[in-house]
């Protein structure tokens, strides 16, 4: 029996299509040997049937669509509930088996891991470019990672994922939790935080989640424009871990041999492309203090964000 207490939050909005599958795993969940204290959904004020699927067996906290927050958000969850470990989930994130979430839970025997992140499976429908970011992401083996290993491991070393990652709620308490505002990268500035005081980060490989996407060309580029813009905001973590540069190139060789191992010939012109959007996105986000608000937003993803948090200079440190 296992004397961990967690609870399970899933923010949502607009999550119709994907509770169909999820819902009859938390139930399972919920009736299993090693139940969740709670499970929370976090609901954007979704305008489809969201809210009233989930309503009759779950508990369900409703906010203003313009009020969620990537860190804020998932903060909130401290004030609602007192369990040792907190388990979040993204809406489109299918756990293979409820064993999964307990495998999560149980790294949390080990006192020192501050928090912990499962391994993320792409769907059978996802394309090549999807499918090689999960194999090149998410390796087959686990791994615990403390702030020693940056000189090893560089940027990667805070690395978590929100779409299936827990946290001991304690050394959260003790980092001030997620920080408000962020555009993404809410997970990665905890991981760093947990690091600096001490805490170690696990990868547990045999946690395992249904989770990817097929982002088109425009869209990667749209979204490593936000990391462009996350790194230059926290810079500090890049100071603190080391620069991504390194790290790009090495995922750009692995996806290149991962077309040739797949005789993707006809891919290699999307992938020099698909490489040079993605540069090209990260290095106007790394430098969007020189650009106006209205180009921004059509080059962000979360292009909403910029209208919340953007008062024409740079608020985060």
């Amino acid at each position: 029996m296992n004397d961990i207490s967690y609870s399970v939050v899933i923010p949502t909005f607009n999550a119709e299509k994907y509770l169909y599958k999820l819902l009859p795993l938390l139930e399972n969940l919920n009736t299993s040997t090693f139940p969740p204290d709670s499970i929370f959904f976090i609901d954007s004020n979704s305008i489809d049937q969201t809210k009233e699927i989930l309503s009759s067996n779950f508990d369900v906290i409703s906010i203003d669509t313009e009020d969620f927050d990537h860190g804020g958000t998932r903060s909130f969850v401290q004030k609602i509930c007192n369990s040792e470990v907190v388990v979040y989930l993204a809406q489109d994130a299918l756990p293979l088996c409820i064993e999964s979430i307990e495998k999560l839970v149980s790294i949390f025997k080990d006192q020192s891991i501050g928090a912990a992140y499962g391994r993320q499976l792409p769907y059978a429908e996802t394309n090549l470019f999807g499918k090689h970011l999960r194999e090149f992401n998410y390796s087959n083996e686990s791994f615990i990672r403390q702030y020693g290993d940056k000189s090893l491991f560089g940027i990667k070393t805070p690395f978590l994922s929100n779409s299936f990652a827990a946290y001991r709620r304690l050394a959260m308490d003790e980092i001030g939790w997620f920080k408000d505002g962020l555009i993404l990268g809410e997970d990665i500035y905890a991981g760093a935080k947990l690091l600096q005081v001490g805490y170690k980060l696990a990868y547990v490989a045999d946690a395992q989640v249904y989770h990817s996407h097929s982002y088109n060309i425009f869209e990667e580029c749209k979204r490593y424009f936000d990391i462009g813009a996350f790194h230059k905001m926290e810079s500090w973590i890049l100071d603190e871990f080391g620069k991504a540069e390194g790290e790009g190139m090495r995922y750009i060789k692995s996806e290149y041999c991962y077309l040739i191992k797949h005789k993707a010939y006809l891919k290699l012109p999307e992938f020099l492309i698909r490489n040079g959007m993605k540069f090209l996105g990260y290095m106007l986000g790394n430098n969007f203090k020189a650009l106006p608000k209205s180009v921004i937003k059509k080059l962000s993803m979360h292009y909403r964000w910029w209208d919340k948090y953007w008062s024409g200079r740079l608020v985060a440190k």
